[in-house]
């Protein structure tokens, strides 16, 4: 079955990357496995899946010991907290969910520690949605300039979440806010903030017309979480 979905889903992807004149491989696939046991990621594996998603600490910590020998680039895309951060700085590849600066000055002392840089996203809150997690606009200019001048740390992205809404011209704007955001940041100098991790199981394929890179898709690739 996931063989199946990664399958159809790449192609969906790569439908909608010619669609919106894009190359092919201009977006990222991350399988968001959260809740799902390993031999659900070893299947994805298995069928060429490389880029996998975890949102709890404890549970990327435990995964990530068991699957060390495989070449799996790890996504930490939940809530972090400070007290969480050891078990995620210096192991995922990537962090999606930088909303503070102090979670940032975290990150970044556990990651000097272990003498390696830790890429991250400025999760930016594109909605008006109050359940939403992440940062405004201003905050994400104050975090910027810290990540300039800390150790430990690259910012290479922006991360956002859609609203939950039927109406698709609500999901583009949120997207499109977080793109032109990008790009602000690009004008002011933060040129490494390249990457834009935004788009899900229900909303990806305007995600990928509004210039993402990175999609964080579970739900098309492992079934519903029980």
């Amino acid at each position: 079955m996931i063989n199946e979905n990664l399958k159809q889903l790449n192609e969906e992807i790569i439908a909608g990357c010619r669609e919106a004149g894009r190359d092919d491989d201009a977006v990222t696939l991350v399988a968001v496995s959260k809740l799902f046991g390993t031999e659900k990621i070893e299947e994805a594996y298995a069928a060429g899946q490389r880029h996998f998603g975890e949102n709890y600490a404890q549970e990327f910590r435990d995964k990530y010991a068991l699957l060390n020998g495989k070449e799996i680039i790890w996504h930490y895309i939940g809530t972090l907290q400070t007290n969480k951060v050891k078990y995620v700085a210096g192991n995922a590849d990537y962090i999606h969910s930088v909303d503070s600066v102090k979670i940032l000055a975290e990150i970044s002392k556990r990651s000097a520690a272990k003498r390696c840089v830790q890429n991250i996203f400025f999760e930016f809150k594109s909605s008006f949605e109050e359940t939403k997690s992440g940062s405004g606009a201003q905050e994400v200019f104050t975090m910027a300039e810290a990540a300039a001048n800390l150790p430990g740390v690259r910012a290479v992205g922006l991360m956002t979440m859609a609203p939950f809404v039927e109406d698709e011209k609500v999901i583009r704007d949120a997207f499109r806010r977080t793109r032109l955001l990008k790009e602000e940041l690009n004008r002011a100098g933060y040129t490494s903030v390249t990457e834009l991790s935004m788009g899900m199981t229900g909303d990806f394929k305007i995600a990928i017309e509004e210039g993402s890179t990175y999609l964080r898709i579970g739900t098309a690739i492992f079934g519903e979480r029980s």
